[in-house]
Parts: C-alpha cells; structure tokens; sequence
C-alpha cells in the first residue's frame, strides 16, 4: 500500500467513525471506545500534515 493509499484509508476512516459518534451518547462506552480511535486517526492525520480543520466534524 502507497503512502497515499493509506492516508486516503485514513481520512475515509476519520470521516466514517465521525459520523458514527454523532449518532451516539457521549456518555456511551461505545462513544468512549469510538473516542480513542477518533484520536488516534487525529493525530495521524495531523502528523500527515493534513489540514483536518474542515473535516473534523466532532472537535475535541
């Protein structure tokens, strides 16, 4: 896998886990859980140099 392909893999993930936890109770376990995945692709993406600030639908 490119360098590309796996930020691409990256950013889709960011975007479909966003819109998992926006269905959710932040007080959930399955919202924390989400959470510490949600970070982990955030400091990815950011170590990426990707600007996430438009894409980063939660903001925590």
């Amino acid at each position: 896998m490119t360098d590309r392909e796996m930020l691409q893999k990256n950013v889709e993930e960011f975007s479909r886990l966003q819109s998992y936890m926006l269905l959710c109770e932040k007080d959930s376990a399955v919202y924390k859980a989400m959470k510490t995945r949600y970070l982990e692709l955030k400091v990815i993406l950011t170590s990426s140099s990707v600007n996430i600030t438009e894409i980063d639908m939660i903001k925590e």
